[in-house]
């Protein structure tokens, strides 16, 4: 594959020959050197962009655009092992994740493909002599800056509406993460995309990433990460007047209440809190458990837990590692600091005694901690859960409404007029009732307070890249 820069329907090196080398957090070892891209090769990727969207890409119909979409969709299957390879080695997780993240790729492109020419205006009713009306148009240039935990799943959950609503597109990907991109760039031409319309610039987030939100031919910004990057972007967009999504950090809690189907939040808890090491921003990561049932879910979480293979994801274990050394030592450091608070470790908290290369962490339970402690309160981003207790429906949601953080929860119970009355409460973008990670390439998502603005997937996806034209004929 190419390890270079992505423009203009080319692959070339940065300007000025800078490179850095993506790791494979399973070995520690570099898997290839990547071009870097400076302030010089954003610019380069962003008039390219312009151009296209001023010359060919503005005359091609929406059907056509559809039809684009379609054929990426088909190439990007028709690749999908490979593309799921490279991003199990750069990330760590397990091949049948980074399979099941490539399908989920393909689904974001072939719904997109089919919104592409659904996007229509309104005629707005003014009497009998003049006639009003509406058109959607295009932003212009969108940039997107994704996340390293799905590399590639990210991108497309923002590019592929982008490209529907006849936007072009500059990419920086996650400098940890990098190669499921550029290997899917290897498509675009052959797909079909005119030149400048899909542009890929891996760097790093001081550079590359701040030179991609000041820089003025940019019309719109979607940034999927921590909060404190998200409050630099959002700084850096306001100069300029820019539209903003923004999909940040989550402290996401499992309220689970004593009438609820144990074993179903358990295997939910298990799937929700360690799948791709815990570094979903979705993650279930508090649980917010009556007493009456917090030792029979612990328990059984344990067992769950402990039965779980770690090792390196291209061996398709449950677990693969952590993505960088850097991360590895955030994991670790709040685990040592939720038991240094008085928390109780119910399992984990360490590297797995056969592992001793690699980022690895065990599936981590700790139990009373106070809400009030750092463990209980920040976004770990590992596979690290927290308990705590509740003793009724006021104390759950004010507990899970107590942080800044808003993005989603879950509500375990087999009374649906009290899961819908806490759901209602609750300060979060999505509820999911008696499950997780519901929903679909179809339904909404995204946070509110400190988790974002904005919200992707669905129509109101593909309506985050166009704006509003109103006309008025006098007859």
């Amino acid at each position: 594959m190419q390890a270079d820069l992505f423009i203009d329907n080319a692959f070339g090196p940065a300007t000025d020959g800078r490179r850095f080398p993506t790791i494979d957090p399973a070995t520690e070892e570099t898997i290839c050197d990547v071009a870097r891209g400076s302030a010089v090769d954003i610019d380069r990727a962003v008039r390219a962009a312009d151009l296209a969207m001023r010359g060919p890409w503005r005359e091609v119909t929406p059907q056509e655009r559809g039809r684009l979409l379609g054929v990426l969709a088909d190439r990007i299957a028709a690749d999908r092992n490979e593309i799921a390879r490279l991003e199990t080695l750069d990330v760590g997780k397990p091949l049948k994740d980074s399979l099941g993240d490539v399908d989920g790729v393909v689904a974001t492109l072939r719904y997109n493909a089919g919104a592409a020419d659904k996007l229509q205006g309104e005629t707005v009713p003014l009497g009998t002599k003049v006639i009003d009306f509406t058109l959607l148009e295009p932003l212009g240039v969108t940039a997107h800056i994704v996340p390293w935990n799905f590399p590639l799943g990210m991108a497309m959950r923002s590019m592929a509406p982008a490209l529907a609503a006849g936007c072009t597109c500059v990419l920086k990907p996650a400098e940890q993460s990098p190669l499921s991109a550029l290997r899917m760039a290897e498509h675009v031409a052959a797909a079909g995309f005119p030149p400048g319309v899909i542009n890929i610039v891996p760097g790093f987030g001081e550079d590359a990433g701040a030179a991609l939100v000041a820089h003025p031919l940019v019309r719109g910004i979607t940034f999927t990460g921590s909060v404190e990057t998200g409050r630099k972007i959002l700084a850096g967009a306001a100069a300029g007047i820019r539209p903003t999504v923004l999909e940040l950090g989550g402290k996401n809690p499992m309220i689970v209440f004593p009438d609820a189907d144990i074993g179903r939040a358990v295997d939910d808890a298990t799937m929700a809190s360690f799948e791709n090491a815990g570094q979903v921003c979705s993650s279930s990561s508090r649980y917010l458990l009556h007493p009456r049932i917090r030792d029979e879910f612990l328990d059984r979480l344990r067992v769950k837990a402990a039965k779980l293979s770690i090792g390196p994801g291209i061996d398709n274990h449950d677990l693969g590692p952590i993505v960088s050394r850097e991360q590895y030592d955030k994991v670790t450091g709040y685990i040592l600091g939720g038991q240094a608070d008085g928390g109780r470790l119910r399992c984990g908290g360490r590297r797995p005694p056969h592992l001793q290369k690699g980022y690895f962490i065990e599936p981590t339970i700790i139990d009373r901690v106070a809400a009030e402690a750092v463990v209980a309160r920040e976004e770990i981003f590992g596979p690290v859960g927290i308990a705590l207790d509740i003793t009724d429906e006021n104390a759950a949601i004010e507990l899970a409404n107590s942080l800044s953080y808003g993005l989603c929860a879950g509500v375990y119970t087999s009374d649906i007029s009290r899961a819908l009355m806490v759901a209602g409460r609750l300060e979060v973008g999505s509820v999911w009732i008696n499950g997780w990670w519901l929903g679909g390439v179809q339904a909404p998502t995204g946070g509110i307070k400190h988790s974002g603005i904005g919200r992707e997937r669905g129509m109101m996806g593909v309506r985050n890249y166009v704006q509003v034209k109103n006309i008025a004929v006098r007859l």
